[in-house]
């Protein structure tokens, strides 16, 4: 990878440098402008491919950048008034899509485009998939109802539009913190403690500002020795955004109140009937299954972590207690790894500093897919001075034309005040094809929170944040390698319930002894990891995996539950606080002490789009575990079978059915096995 060569030949991003007046202002003539387009195409008698499709598709990719980049401003900004006017500008530019979506006039248009077209009328295979989309879209969004009807969704569509913004503003703008003494954090790596803020308590005392931030408080929960200072920690961070209980409750109700106004018993019978899985009972039972083949094996490993609480109580000279308890979890799942497989994260992290990890996992990329990245410092076009920028190569070993141009990738990989608190991806401007013929690179940019560099220590990235690193670029890749003609079939848009499956496949290298060894270099002395680390570390992988993925299926399943209730008084009666804990309690056994958080009002995913949509992540491991067994686990490396997944999954996007290329990887259909062998079933 070169950071040294010139970028300014090329194409560059738009820039970020809108005020907030200008957010609003250039809102409304976006807004003003789309409105008067469509109107051009509503007014059209007799639509044609011409007239009609590819202008309104070439319209659309034209308008994607702007949809994305305003309101991501909300999500990144270290300003609050740029994120407030981002949040009203979505919330400007939401009601104006609901309002565009419910225009009859232009369904009607299309439907009369699709009863006169011919299969020659269309210039290709993804412009006849446009217009079944675009007609899908519209009569899924109850076209074919009266205009009471519509107006009704209308309303209730542009409520779930501000619930969902108000649940992820209350989640970006969280500012809540513990102050601890040096003697409650006994036990947390000292690299960590000195990088809390400092504040003297009534009596003197330093005491030590811990946020709910990822870098702050996993330390906490993970390392404590304290267990009330865990128990603290949990019950706190559990309770951040306790505010959002009523407005999950809300969205609950109004999505329910959408499926009833478009004929269906649920919210999850309408969003499932466009995934992969069709039917809400395709997705329990994928869930059921999957509990029942996990629950044996977590008892086994739950007694072990009790007896490891039992053996360390009785250490510190404590009286044992007779149950595990959820904020014992990471602390004894930590301690096992230390002393079962001498897995010692710390000195793991050691061998990641940021820096060099980020040049030797895009060396790791290139090598796969024969691509290159150029950071550029010259002109950058960042949102803040942290931002790093780079250029996306194709071609470089082999093929032509030689040093494409494939787009850029930012990475944002540090907390501040009013970013986005977990990690994700962002697809900002999606690729197409102008009418011109002209080919319009995508941009993509990765939000992450590790721990910032400190004037003695570069920021040290522990294995499971490498892991989480590798997954985020795997959907950067998915962005950055796509090539459709039209901005919404790119990269990343495909069925919900398979978009995880890229980025999941792509952690594997990260468990590859090798790759691992190349990824490494010690902060200190550039030496990589030793072979030991690596075996202990890789022995460890499924540690305490049935309870992991049981968490997991808490989340889906409590994501489940709430939006497949058919009947009004069962979801007005619903309790969202014992449901969650309950939920928890019963399928992992892991006690909550009687005592009830709210945590689910972090879980964003299920104000983001993934309502009726969290199983998509254990799901979509099924093709990603098939994929990863069948393609690369003989040799992780090939690059001739990284280019044909570039080439079969990775760049068509949604341009055609993703199973397509599934099966054109694979060479047959996808099989449950390479997914319960990894699961240790």
């Amino acid at each position: 990878m070169s950071s040294t060569e010139t970028t300014s030949s090329i194409p560059q991003p738009a820039e970020w440098n809108h005020t907030p007046e200008e957010i609003t202002s250039l809102t409304k003539k976006h807004i003003e402008l789309y409105t008067r387009f469509l109107d051009e195409i509503a007014a059209i008698e007799n639509p044609t491919v011409e007239n009609v499709l590819i202008p309104f598709g070439n319209f659309e990719n034209e308008n994607y950048y702007f949809q994305n980049q305003i309101p991501f401003y909300q999500y990144v900004s270290d300003s609050k008034e740029h994120r407030e006017a981002s949040q009203e500008a979505s919330k400007l530019l939401n009601e104006a899509y609901v309002d565009l979506a419910m225009r009859v006039d232009l369904y009607n248009v299309f439907k009369k485009l699709e009863a006169s077209a011919r299969p020659e009328d269309f210039p290709d295979a993804e412009s006849k998939r446009l217009l079944e989309k675009v007609i899908l879209d519209y009569e899924r969004n109850g076209l074919h109802l009266s205009e009471e009807k519509r107006n009704e969704l209308k309303k209730i569509q542009n409520k779930l539009n501000d619930l969902s913004l108000e649940f992820s503003k209350n989640n970006n703008e969280e500012e809540g913190f513990l102050l601890l003494t040096k003697e409650q954090l006994k036990g947390v790596p000292e690299a960590t403690v000195k990088q809390f803020e400092e504040e003297k308590g009534d009596d003197g005392e330093t005491l030590y500002k811990v946020t709910f931030k990822y870098p702050d408080i996993l330390p906490v929960l993970k390392y404590a020795q304290n267990q009330q200072t865990r128990k603290e920690a949990f019950i706190a961070d559990a309770n951040k955004v306790k505010q959002n209980d009523p407005l999950l409750l809300d969205l609950i109700k109004y999505r329910f109140e959408l499926a009833q106004v478009l004929g269906y018993d649920n919210i999850s019978k309408y969003i499932l009937e466009d995934r992969l899985a069709k039917t809400e009972t395709r997705v329990l039972d994928f869930l059921t299954d999957l509990k029942t083949k996990l629950s044996p094996l977590a008892k086994v490993e739950l007694e072990k972590l009790k007896n490891l609480k039992d053996e360390h109580f009785q250490e510190q000279g404590l009286d044992k207690q007779d149950k595990f308890y959820i904020w014992d979890n990471r602390f004894y799942d930590n301690l096992m790894l230390e002393k079962d497989y001498q897995v010692d994260n710390t000195k793991i992290a050691e061998y990641f500093p940021l820096q060099s990890t980020i040049e030797k996992m895009l060396s790791f990329y290139e090598n796969l897919f024969d691509v290159k990245f150029v950071e550029t410092t010259e002109g950058k076009h960042v949102w803040h001075e942290e931002v790093k920028q780079f250029a996306v190569y194709q071609n470089i070993k082999a093929g032509s034309p030689k040093n494409l141009f494939l787009g850029w990738i930012y990475f944002d990989l540090h907390p501040r005040k009013g970013k986005y608190g977990h990690a994700a991806n962002f697809s900002l401007f999606p690729g197409y094809v102008t009418k011109s013929g002209e080919v319009i690179r995508p941009v993509t940019a990765l939000v992450c929170n590790f721990t910032k560099p400190t004037k003695d220590t570069p920021s040290l990235l522990k294995h499971d944040e490498v892991v989480t690193f590798f997954h985020e670029l795997g959907h950067g890749m998915h962005d950055i390698l796509g090539f459709t003609k039209f901005a919404r079939f790119h990269g990343t848009n495909v069925p919900r319930d398979f978009v995880e499956a890229p980025s999941q496949s792509f952690e594997y290298w990260t468990w590859s002894k090798n790759e691992v060894k190349s990824l490494s270099s010690h902060y200190e002395t550039g030496e990589p990891i030793p072979d030991a680390l690596i075996d202990q570390l890789i022995k460890s992988k499924n540690v305490n995996g049935a309870l992991f993925n049981l968490r997991q299926l808490h989340f889906a399943f409590f994501d489940m539950k709430v939006h497949v209730l058919s009947k009004k008084e069962d979801i007005e009666s619903l309790d969202l606080l014992k449901l969650w804990n309950d939920a928890r309690e019963e399928l992992t056994g892991i006690s909550n002490g009687g005592i009830n958080t709210y945590g689910y009002g972090s879980f964003g995913h299920i104000a983001g789009g993934y309502e009726s949509g969290y199983y998509g992540y254990l799901f979509s491991k099924v093709y990603a575990d098939d994929i990863y067994y069948s393609i690369f686990k003989n040799d992780p490396l090939n690059q001739e079978n990284g280019i044909k997944y570039r080439d079969y999954i990775l760049s068509k996007g949604g341009s055609r059915e993703v199973m397509e290329g599934v099966v054109e990887l694979l060479g047959r259909e996808p099989t449950l096995d390479a997914f319960l062998e990894e699961l240790g079933l």
